[in-house]
């Protein structure tokens, strides 16, 4: 490129935040005095050819170092008509010093800057050259200024291409300085490329966002336009079925402040009311917020049933729906008492706390646990719920789901309120300690806070997040096993056993409610069969022996079943009448004859070495045979062995009772020398059901007895308890339903522990009546009272059968 420059001398106009390049044609507005003076400058300068200035850009009142000469091209009106002028940019001239020359602009001298590049042009210039026409191209078709597409192919000279790059919008002020100073033309195009590549990605992101954006926009106006058909389409169908337009239902705040809610509740309500209105029909925290309102708006928070005051009337209902369980019955008069006196001197409401009950009901199955609250519920004129707690093993089925989780609900107890209706309903929480625990929580530790009198007035479920005040609500829990119940939920309710019914009780039941339900269910009427009071006995004694009468009812069912099934079939004929000898021939055998029925040489402790005991289990009290036996001595088997899978204290009670006979055999003229030579095998029949326990002591002690000495054992008698080393009897539990067991068998006299005596008060009289009870201190005692007498005692046996 040849560098040559010619001087001159330039009157200056300033260019504020603006830059003209070379090749441009600007207007500019005369009303400006340095536009002004300069072109009038340029004017009084005179000379050859059109008025020449020095277009300078300012930038922050700074001037650039190149400036470009202009050629005044017209002066006249601008398109506002203000005058104005319209200056074309020439080339590049570099400012020298200044200097003096007609009118008030500023002159200064400056050298031309020589563009020109040599010819041909090189092929990586002709690259640049094309790359650019490329890229202005695309620009401006998206542009769509087609005509200047045009323009731009026309040209040729790199200077002049770089140059009309000046035209971009997109470039800064220090950009277009930038392109103005370089006066390479060759390096102002790639500048110029480098800024229009950089645009056009900025400007492909843009519009791709810009196209999401819109595609959203469509979508939300399209779903918006939906939602106003359906609404519109809702609405005709309102009128065409009745409804009013805009019901309560639709507006939330209207309900809420119409609602009777406590006050905190009805704050964190209306709150949640805000937050509905702020959010969009798109939202999903809308329909999690319209739950939880309607939820709450559903709840009964000053809803109560007034309690029946009529304490012998609901002692006559109680006493009407379930025959015996006198403790349960007492505990509810009871409690309607104290109720009826608070009341009456103004005593309800004491600490934000008001006057519930937690009972819990054990006891074996089909005793009427279940069906018993239903009838407190009645008895006390409250709406009853039962809420099934067999197999849960979520914590939050009791305290309720977080809100933020997909499907919440909230937990059993706030269901059980508002399927009640009201705050103090009769909640019966079923089989309590059939509730399991995993990974997911423990449901009986959440029950803590559900259970405690002291702590339930501000029950607080996860779903609700607001009090719950559970204190008016009368619970009662029922379970099988004590033990199965944690031991800190156990101490929140009052406890109260149900541990069977007697033979007359089960008799009652039977007559009373049971068969008039079979005969309902089995389609036959109440002068059509009868059943005797002495097959209700047989049934119940014979062929059943359980502490309920649930296998009663089924029994009784089979019973009438057979009854209609043969009237149907016109073997017989009915009104009929069933007495305890018509038994066998409908129903078959029975299964549990006592043992008092059995032919003495048949009875299991016909022989030596076999004692009656009484146990414990899930459905109730049992009877439990020990039987013992002494191996060959030439067979060399020496030591103890159990039998019957024991547990480690039952197989320690057997220990001891060996050990006590041992030391003190002679004195109880045994012979205690078969002991040490040969083999004591303690067997417990039944060898499929697990057994534990210390009562059993005694039990093995005289099975042993009897078996050295020779010495049947009774066979009325039962005996249960613990044995010492010494030969002390030591209390156990269970006594009431180990006796009503012994009395189910048939048997007439029972071994007890002394210190267990007072536990007899809680035994039925009637089985009192019918059985001998003997407490005893000393196994003395205990094998004078089981063991026949020695003159009437068989040889010693080593085996029993």
């Amino acid at each position: 490129m040849a560098s040559t420059s010619v001087t001159l001398t330039l009157p200056v106009l300033p260019l504020d935040d603006e830059v003209v390049l070379p090749g441009m044609v600007v207007p500019l507005d005369l009303s400006d005095a340095e536009v002004r003076a300069a072109v009038e400058a340029a004017q009084a300068a005179g000379g050859s050819g059109k008025p020449r200035v020095l277009l300078v850009p300012r930038v922050d009142g700074r001037y650039a170092g190149t400036g470009v000469l202009g050629t005044v091209e017209q002066v006249g009106r601008l398109a506002d008509g203000d005058p104005g002028a319209l200056i074309r940019g020439v080339g590049r001239v570099r400012i020298g010093a200044g200097t003096t020359g007609p009118g008030a602009a500023l002159w200064v001298e400056g050298e031309s800057v020589d563009e020109r590049l040599a010819d041909p042009l090189p092929g990586a210039v002709t690259e640049l050259v094309k790359e650019y026409k490329a890229l202005a191209t695309s620009w401006l078709k998206k542009r769509g200024a087609w005509q200047v597409v045009d323009r731009i192919q026309q040209i040729d000279g790199v200077s002049a291409l770089a140059d009309n790059s000046g035209y971009s919008p997109f470039l800064t002020v220090a950009q277009k300085v930038e392109l103005l100073e370089t006066a390479d033309p060759v390096a102002r195009l790639r500048l110029a490329i480098a800024w229009l590549r950089d645009h056009l990605a900025e400007q492909d992101v843009a519009e791709s966002i810009a196209k999401d954006v819109q595609d959203g926009v469509d979508k939300q106006q399209r779903e918006f336009l939906l939602r106003r058909q359906l609404e519109a389409v809702r609405k005709e169908l309102r009128e065409l079925n009745g409804e009013k337009e805009g019901e309560e239902s639709d507006d939330y705040r209207a309900r809420v402040e119409a609602a009777d809610l406590p006050e905190k509740v009805r704050e964190a309500a209306l709150k949640e009311v805000d937050k509905l209105e702020r959010a969009s029909d798109q939202s999903p925290e809308g329909s999690w917020v319209r739950t939880w309102l309607d939820t709450v708006l559903e709840l009964p928070w000053n809803e109560r049933t007034e309690d029946a005051y009529d304490i012998r009337g609901a002692r006559a209902v109680l006493d009407a729906e379930h025959a015996g369980l006198a403790d349960v019955k007492d505990r509810i008069t009871e409690y309607l008492a104290v109720r009826k006196r608070r009341s009456d001197r103004g005593m309800g409401v004491v600490g934000g706390r008001r006057g519930g009950a937690v009972l819990a009901l054990v006891g074996p199955p089909g005793v009427g646990k279940t069906s018993l609250g239903e009838s407190v519920a009645h008895a006390m004129g409250r709406k009853f719920v039962r809420v099934a707690l067999g197999g849960v093993r979520d914590e939050a089925e009791i305290r309720g789901h977080r809100r933020t989780y997909v499907g919440a609900l909230p937990g059993r107890i706030v269901r059980a309120i508002k399927e009640a209706g009201s705050m103090n309903p009769v909640v019966l929480l079923d089989e309590i300690d059939k509730v399991g625990s995993d990974f997911r929580g423990d449901p009986a530790a959440a029950l803590l806070e559900v259970l405690d009198p002291a702590q339930n007035h501000t029950f607080r479920d996860h779903y609700l997040e607001v009090e719950l005040d559970l204190s008016d609500v009368v619970f009662l829990a029922t379970a099988n096993v004590l033990e199965a119940i944690p031991e800190a939920l156990a101490d929140r309710m009052e406890l109260v056993r149900l541990d069977g019914y007697t033979e007359d009780e089960k008799i009652v039941i039977a007559r009373d409610h049971l068969v008039p339900r079979q005969l309902d269910r089995a389609g036959l009427a109440a002068d059509e069969v009868v059943l005797e009071d002495s097959a209700l006995r047989r049934l119940a004694g014979e062929y059943t022996r359980e502490a309920g009468v649930r296998t009663l009812e089924r029994s009784i069912a089979r019973l009438l079943r057979k009854v209609a099934a043969r009237h149907e079939l016109g073997e017989r004929e009915l009104p009929l009448r069933i007495g305890a000898d018509d038994l066998r021939g409908l129903i078959g055998r029975p299964h549990h004859v006592p043992e008092s029925a059995q032919d003495p040489a048949e009875r299991r402790t016909a022989v030596p070495g076999v004692a009656t005991g009484l146990a414990v289990t899930g459905a109730g009290g049992d009877v439990l045979f020990v039987e013992a036996s002494l191996a060959d001595p030439e067979t060399g088997a020496a030591g103890l062995t159990l039998t019957g899978q024991l547990g480690d204290v039952m197989k320690e009670s057997a220990q001891i009772a060996l050990s006590f006979l041992r030391s003190h055999g002679a004195e109880l003229e045994l012979p205690v020398g078969d002991l040490k030579d040969r083999g004591v095998h303690i067997h417990f029949p039944a060898g499929a059901v697990p057994k534990d326990g210390p009562s059993a002591g005694i039990t093995m002690t005289t099975a042993l007895a009897s078996l050295l000495s020779g010495r049947q054992v009774r066979t009325d008698v039962a005996m249960t308890g613990e044995v010492s080393l010494t030969g002390r009897v030591l209390p156990i539990g269970g006594v009431k339903q180990k006796l009503l067991a012994a009395h189910r068998a048939g048997l007439t006299t029972v071994i007890i522990p002394k210190r267990n005596e007072a536990d007899l008060d809680d035994v039925p009289a009637e089985v009192l009546e019918r059985l001998r009870v003997h407490p005893v201190t000393d196994v003395r005692q205990v094998l004078e009272l089981a063991l026949s007498p020695a003159e009437a005692a068989a040889p010693a046996v080593t085996a029993a059968a």
